[in-house]
């Protein structure tokens, strides 16, 4: 058989070695050739940065060093000391495992390699994360490998219901993927209807868990989001615990859930260990920041240009003294602030922390200021967009979303008016009442209304109250305790 063409391991060593270098013709894949003291040929090929070579002599090339025994795959296998080993005979098998950074052993008169686990992880300490932040409750975030991520998931649920099943995405990167739910919860129709979706996904690599997005929404071109986010372990097991399932990509931090309610990015894990009186106010408090940093510059647009009368009388004295001498129109005058302000936003999170916090602190003051002093904008614009940039933030997790809608609401405004927000509005509301991701609706449980999940929505009941899951993700077991 031509080496060119074959697809299987033969036996002979020297046409199986030959055929694994044409597939692994890159510098840094090296094969170790040794003999047993039976004189039984081994060849080692493995990618020397991916490799732990310390743990690969010590498990591998030592014990079969001193081997004694037949070239029978089972004896060789039970020589070895490596804990993770198991037998592969297709040639496209071995290349990707030692692309992945395990060793393939090869050996004369055997139609079978086996592949070691004794990978090189190179990964950075389980911290907080930066957008999850909790005063109280948990502090451990997700990282970037997966074995980990889904170790400290078993960690907080030490039950055999756990499912975790492991799928390959990407033509060239080979990306794992978890794919994790609980038996007996969680909707097996849901289950089904993710796993088809990621199995039929064609990429060609898969750097992060949100290139996953496009493939499991029902509407990938919309402005709203549709898919749960998360970097923290406790969060990402209480949705799941609700009926949810959860995907977790190898290489990045960022957990998905699925299904995915509208309500869920006014929650907080610290909601659930404070009194349910002050989560409550917490959380409208946060819709209320959302609404206000949407609506108020395109209102204040709005007003100035076709409905002064919505502004009262001692306002109105106060806004037109201060845009007397402003040169641009309203509309202009609120974007040009908006720029600025986007672009000292960008500028303060790509730039390196010690003057980020320096550029912020100049944007902030001396540019606002030296522009309202030149009369190039208005005092009243500068507050309302200032306030615009920190009630966003209230929801960190539909930033993403609520800025563009807040761009949006301000054209609309510079050029209908007060109508033309009204009419948005009216489109936007049609969006969130009609989207469903797997049989949940995105509005729920406002739309449609289910009096049981208005429990722990935008206001929170005490304990006692949340006994049950949440009926608009059809769990299959109800009852959450006692």
């Amino acid at each position: 058989m031509n080496s060119a063409t074959q697809t299987a391991v033969t036996g002979n060593l020297d046409t199986d070695a030959d055929a694994l270098r044409r597939k692994l013709p890159a510098q840094d894949i090296f094969s170790f050739p040794f003999r047993s003291e039976r004189g039984i040929r081994f060849l080692v090929f493995f990618a020397d940065p991916l490799t732990d070579k310390e743990l690969l002599g010590e498990q591998v090339v030592r014990p079969l060093l001193r081997y004694e025994g037949t070239p029978a795959a089972a004896q060789v296998g039970e020589n070895l000391t490596a804990p993770e080993r198991r037998a592969e005979s297709a040639l496209d098998k071995l290349a990707e495992e030692v692309l992945a950074g395990n060793p393939v052993l090869l050996w004369e008169g055997m139609d079978k390699a086996l592949v070691v686990g004794t990978k090189k992880v190179f990964v950075r300490a389980i911290a907080e994360p930066t957008t999850d932040v909790a005063v109280k409750g948990p502090r451990e975030g997700f990282i970037e490998d997966i074995k980990i991520n889904t170790s400290l998931i078993r960690r907080r649920l030490k039950t055999p219901a756990l499912r975790i099943e492991m799928l390959n995405v990407g033509r060239r990167s080979h990306t794992f993927v978890a794919l994790c739910w609980l038996d007996g919860i969680t909707p097996q129709k849901t289950v089904d209807e993710i796993r088809s979706k990621l199995r039929r996904i064609d990429i060609d690599i898969l750097p992060d868990s949100s290139y996953l997005t496009h493939f499991l929404i029902s509407r990938p071109h919309s402005l709203l989001k549709q898919v749960g986010t998360t970097e923290k372990p406790d969060i990402f097991c209480a949705k799941i615990a609700e009926g949810r399932v959860g995907i977790l990509a190898d290489g990045s931090p960022i957990a998905l859930t699925l299904p995915y309610l509208l309500v869920e990015d006014f929650q907080s894990s610290e909601d659930y260990f404070v009194p349910s009186n002050r989560a409550s106010f917490t959380r409208i408090l946060r819709l209320l920041a959302l609404f206000c940093a949407i609506y108020l510059p395109a209102f204040y647009i709005a007003a100035q240009l076709f409905k002064l009368q919505l502004f009262p009388v001692k306002l109105l004295l106060t806004i037109a003294g201060s845009i007397q001498d402003i040169p641009l129109s309203p509309s202009l005058e609120m974007l040009l602030v908006l720029f600025v302000l986007e672009v000292i936003n960008e500028a303060s999170i790509r730039m390196p922390k010690y003057v980020g916090m320096a550029l912020s602190v100049v944007g902030a003051l001396v540019l606002g200021e030296t522009a309202v002093s030149a009369g190039f904008v208005s005092t009243p614009a500068i507050i309302i967009i200032a306030f615009s940039g920190i009630g966003l933030y209230a929801v960190p997790n539909l930033i993403e979303t609520t800025s563009t809608l807040r761009l949006i609401m301000l054209l609309i405004a510079g050029s209908i008016g007060t109508y033309g927000i009204i009419l948005f509005t009216a489109y936007l509301l049609v969006c969130l009442v009609t989207t469903e991701n797997y049989g949940a609706p995105l509005l729920a449980p406002l739309s449609p209304l289910i009096k049981h999940d208005l429990r722990d929505a935008l206001v929170k009941y005490d304990f006692d109250a949340l006994s049950r899951r949440p009926v608009a993700l059809r769990s299959r077991n109800k009852r959450r305790h006692a």
